[in-house]
């Protein structure tokens, strides 16, 4: 009878405990987009319900919708799903509809369809909420704008997480079955037609940036990265392949100085891909395809080629021949 009187006691004390932490919960939403509201944010939603009693919280915000007109970014989907450890819900799972969500940028919009698709956010005790993991996984999926396939996929891995130092995260992508629509496919095939599918398409790297991703990332300023440790990015397109490693260093204006190692097969292809994206101007073609030949013939292969991309006083190189300005790396 003792041990029973104790249970329910226990039972009750939980009982109270998980009410009160999905009031809070509840309240911490609302409080945040009328916080996001108030700076000029459109941020709304039209319902918020939570439910998983006993040892969790799942609290479905109906049809959210944020917009940040200072950056001119938007988003909104039918639901959004947040899960979490009723004991400590810094361990969350965002959960997305397999319906249409839109992502906006000023006047364009691209319509994202997922099976799958969700997030898991670890974040560390405390007010400023401080990211330590961060990754989204989803199934197949498809990016859509004015009703045409632009990017599309089997399946999806992006995972960010944070190394040593607080503001150090390593970072790594890897997209199954990766599709570009026809029309690109088309447009950059060079000597051969290309074909429907990347057979891989990966990347792996460390960044420090110039903080730690906390609350204030979102709510106020961007961590910036200040420094790129590129451990392999691995892209193989059909008879096109290209490997690249190296480092960066990006200063306060977010140019990069530094250099990336690039090894590439069928690299004449590589460079008529670069002119007819725009990267590469076409009055320097010609010139790039003779020196670059060169440096193969050396090499004692002349389909491929070792080389570097090289970044310095923002400007960007491709081994002796120069490109024009570099990007500047900046997260807006």
């Amino acid at each position: 009878m003792r041990l029973a009187k104790l249970l329910i006691a226990i039972a009750a004390m939980w009982s109270l405990y998980w009410a009160a932490a999905a009031w809070g919960l509840k309240n911490g939403i609302e409080a945040w987009f009328d916080a996001q509201d108030s700076r000029g944010w459109q941020a709304e939603y039209s319902g918020l319900e939570t439910q998983g009693y006993p040892f969790r919280h799942q609290t479905r915000i109906s049809r959210p919708a944020l917009a940040d007109p200072r950056t001119g970014t938007a988003w909104r989907a039918d639901w959004l799903e947040l899960d979490s450890p009723a004991a400590w819900p810094g361990r969350l799972e965002l959960h997305f509809p397999a319906t249409a969500q839109r992502l906006s940028y000023f006047d364009r919009t691209a319509v994202i369809t997922a099976d799958g698709l969700q997030a898991s956010l670890h974040l560390k005790p405390g007010t400023a909420l401080e990211l330590e993991r961060l990754a989204a996984v989803a199934d197949s999926w498809q990016i859509e704008r004015g009703g045409e396939t632009v990017l599309s996929g089997a399946a999806l891995d992006l995972r960010m997480v944070q190394a040593d130092s607080p503001e150090t995260y390593r970072i790594t992508a890897g997209a199954q079955e990766f599709a570009p629509r026809a029309a690109w496919r088309r447009l950059l095939a060079a000597s051969s037609a290309l074909p429907e599918r990347f057979d891989t398409l990966a990347l792996e790297m460390t960044v420090a940036f110039d903080a730690a991703w906390d609350r204030s990332a979102l709510e106020q300023q961007r961590p910036q990265p200040r420094r790129i440790d590129l451990k392999l990015a691995d892209a193989r397109w059909g008879d096109l392949w290209l490997k690249a490693t190296g480092a960066l260093t990006v200063d306060a204006q977010g140019l990069p100085e530094g250099e990336i190692a690039l090894q590439a097969e069928n690299w004449r292809g590589l460079v008529l891909m670069a002119e007819r994206t725009g990267a590469l101007p076409p009055a320097l073609r010609g010139t790039v395809e003779r020196v670059l030949g060169l440096l193969a013939e050396a090499s004692g292969n002349s389909r491929d080629l070792d080389i570097a991309l090289g970044f310095r006083d923002g400007y960007v190189t491709l081994g002796p021949l120069p490109l024009g300005h570099a990007p500047r790396l900046i997260i807006r």
